[in-house]
């Protein structure tokens, strides 16, 4: 009965640990999430600021881009939330406008679709 009651109980840890690890990488998602959200939303003010001054070249524009880019993709690769799949695809559809505007030689591209985006990443990446 000896060798059962601690098969039973290395048993019984097992599964106590694996919802623990579970709940570990849920947080450590959450705050991944919450983080790039951030990077997101100062990615898009510095492009709203690379549009919005005149004398700044449409590559501080670009480069914004590129960041938003990275990490749509970071936080993409971490999650299968609906929600938060909804509002990536809505900040790459805003994103790709604004790219395909500043190629074709708009100084001033609409940028509001992009904050917009941002604001739904953060709703949606901030807990609670």
């Amino acid at each position: 009965m000896h060798k059962h009651h601690r098969a039973a109980a290395l048993a019984l840890t097992a599964v106590l640990t694996i919802p623990a690890l579970s709940a570990c990488d849920a947080i450590s998602t959450a705050m991944d999430c919450a983080n790039t959200a951030v990077a997101i939303t100062d990615s898009a003010n510095q492009l709203t600021q690379a549009v919005a001054n005149a004398g700044n070249s449409p590559e501080d524009a670009k480069k914004a881009l590129d960041e938003i880019d990275q990490n749509l993709k970071k936080i993409g690769d971490q999650t299968d939330n609906t929600d938060l799949g909804k509002a990536i695809d809505s900040m790459n559809t805003a994103v790709k406008n604004v790219r395909t505007a500043i190629e074709q030689g708009n100084p001033a591209p609409d940028v509001k679709p992009v904050a917009d985006a941002a604001t739904e990443i953060s709703k949606v990446c901030t807990p609670g």
